[in-house]
């Protein structure tokens, strides 16, 4: 084995477990709606879809949404703009909500990641 070979062969799996340049994650509050009008994205809201809006990320990116006061997660798509309420980084779907256990409080602190 060529020295070169010996250094392709070392690298290419720290490479692999590289975070991608697209890699984004952020904490904050989060807060849920449930109307049915159309989303920025121009598809109709759905209440009980995995959805949430977001103010930079774009349309179709999926996230991995993290609830800090009680460890649940949640995939969602983003489908939307917002939140427009200072301090909150993210809004959910009621259905997203329900699944992060936050409904009844309507905001939680939550973590999330850019999955894809």
């Amino acid at each position: 084995m060529t020295l070169r070979n010996y250094l392709l062969a070392a690298a290419v799996p720290a490479l692999l477990t590289l975070t991608p340049a697209s890699a984004f994650a952020q904490c904050g509050k989060a807060s849920w709606y449930a109307l049915t009008s159309k989303t920025a994205s121009g598809e109709r809201m759905n209440p009980s879809a995995m959805t949430a809006a977001h103010k930079k990320l774009p349309f179709g990116s999926k996230i991995r949404v993290t609830n800090q006061n009680n460890g649940r997660s949640v995939v969602v798509r983003i489908n939307d703009r917002g939140p427009f309420i200072k301090g909150r980084v993210l809004d959910l779907s009621k259905g997203a909500a329900g699944k992060l256990g936050f409904i009844s409080n309507g905001h939680t602190k939550i973590c999330f990641e850019r999955i894809a």
